[in-house]
């Protein structure tokens, strides 16, 4: 054979097993991706050739795949679609899942290794492919009081509702919210355009400001720093601090109250009262003393800084170590760059209502086969021992009187003794948030709150602004 001949078989040879190389590639590598690529037009009819498993909020759908008459045999839809978006997601032909949709969405598809079984089954008898069921925490009469007190101010926030024992979930809302029912057509250019309207909404329909952002507490945390202080075994809530009407330091900006107010004549007080008034000076003070290392470590120990899901991903709490005084005074006061999730200050309430230990906070309760028989059952798990049973105590018996005779009035429920902190965070010269936390009943409480409302105006404070939200809630959960 001469040379270019040889040349030619060589080139073709080659040719041939790269080929083979890229059909392996194909085939063998790149099949699963392919497989569930959402391009792939025959796994989309796939997915909407069968009924998707519903999520259930008592006893009822709030998310659920009815039958229709086209090539895709069923369509997703939200019965209540804003007032659960934030916990069920979407599920969309055009942008595929979030939420629940999203985390448990091997369940609700059917693929789930829990349900071989069942789908071996279906194989053989012929019966059509079903996804099985997700039952969540949410109390849907504390869901739908946090929604109506949020949005009949139109405010932009969040509430979150834990039950203190278990870490269950009774209410997540943020607003403003979405409708997934508009993202979950069958026609994309109705889905994009619909995403399209949220996306350039400045007001961020689409986020989860529950668990998907972050904000300054403000004097929420002035419980971790009084709890970091009870810890140490130096102080009670009668111990008496410093509270002068202006903290001063050498090396930075003087630390004033709000609004300028006098805590005590005398400039001092127990640190029973400076919680109940909030007072901004002492708490500085106490954070100065107590020291930052103290502050973190117990902010941590309530979970700032763990990395949660529930089983959707939560944004990550912040409270970083300080070493210069003003700034620690602004952290033991829950400003400059502490950050957290309103479910975080939701867990912080409720993990002192539970005599100190924080539950693994969760929002599904059960999954379900498609007969409605239970695959798996949710148990509380704890997450962290916050502080003593004593301390614990002590802090409620504060809290309570915040709520009796302190900046929490507003919070009042007749009948029950409520335990709870104002909050209003500055931040960059806006308009300030508003918090509140807070529990019910004082003794053996059944629910924990965490409000934030971001468009305050500056003369609005949590106990004016939040506190109504979270008694609504905590009325809605003890059926009052």
């Amino acid at each position: 054979m001469n040379r270019p001949l040889r040349k030619v078989v060589v080139a073709a040879l080659l040719m041939f097993a790269a080929l083979l190389v890229n059909a392996n590639l194909v085939q063998v590598v790149e099949a699963h991706s392919l497989a569930n690529d959402s391009r792939n037009s025959r796994l989309l009819y796939q997915q909407y050739s069968y009924q998707r498993g519903p999520i259930v909020v008592g006893g009822k759908p709030v998310a659920e795949s009815v039958a229709t008459h086209d090539a895709l045999k069923y369509l997703r839809i939200y019965p209540q679609g804003p007032l659960y978006a934030p916990v069920t997601g979407y599920y969309s032909l055009t942008y595929k899942y979030s939420g629940i949709e999203a985390a448990a969405n091997d369940l609700l598809s059917g693929s789930s290794d829990k349900l071989f079984v069942k789908r071996l089954s279906d194989y053989f008898t012929g019966r059509e492919v079903q996804g099985g069921a997700v039952v969540l925490t949410i109390n849907p009469r504390a869901q739908q009081a946090a929604y109506d007190a949020l949005t009949s101010h139109h405010y932009r926030g969040a509430v979150v509702a834990i039950q203190p024992s278990t870490g269950a979930i009774l209410a997540l809302v943020s607003t403003p919210s979405y409708d997934p029912t508009k993202v979950s057509t069958h026609s994309a250019a109705a889905n994009t355009a619909a995403w399209d309207s949220y996306l350039k909404n400045p007001y961020a329909p689409m986020l989860d400001r529950a668990i998907s952002q972050t904000y300054p507490p403000g004097s929420t945390f002035k419980v971790i720093t009084t709890a970091a202080a009870l810890s140490t075994g130096n102080y009670n809530p009668d111990t008496v601090i410093p509270a002068p009407d202006k903290l001063t330091f050498a090396n930075g900006k003087p630390l004033g109250n709000f609004a300028g107010e006098t805590c005590s004549s005398s400039g001092r007080m127990t640190l029973r009262d400076a919680l109940r008034q909030s007072c901004n000076t002492a708490y500085g003070a106490l954070g100065v003393h107590i020291g930052s290392a103290r502050i973190v470590n117990q902010a941590e120990a309530f979970g700032v800084g763990r990395s949660l899901s529930i089983p959707m991903p939560v944004a990550n709490s912040r409270v970083p170590r300080e070493t210069a005084a003003p700034f620690v005074a602004q952290e033991a006061i829950g400003q400059h760059d502490d950050s957290v999730t309103p479910l975080q200050m939701a867990m912080v309430a409720a993990g002192i209502a539970n005599g100190g230990e924080v539950m693994r906070p969760y929002l599904v309760a059960q999954e379900r086969a498609p007969d409605s028989s239970v695959l798996s059952q949710a148990t509380p798990k704890p997450l962290s021992r916050a502080v003593s049973p004593t301390v614990a105590g002590e802090l409620t018996s504060m809290m309570e009187t915040v709520v009796t005779s302190g900046t929490g009035t507003a919070a009042q429920i007749p009948g029950v003794v409520v335990a709870g902190k104002t909050g209003t965070a500055q931040h960059g010269g806006a308009a300030p948030y508003a918090w509140f936390i807070s529990f019910a009943p004082a003794t053996n409480p059944s629910v924990a709150v965490a409000v934030v409302v971001e468009n305050t105006t500056p003369s609005d404070t949590g106990g004016i602004v939040a506190a109504p939200i979270a008694r609504a809630v905590m009325e809605a959960v003890l059926g009052r």
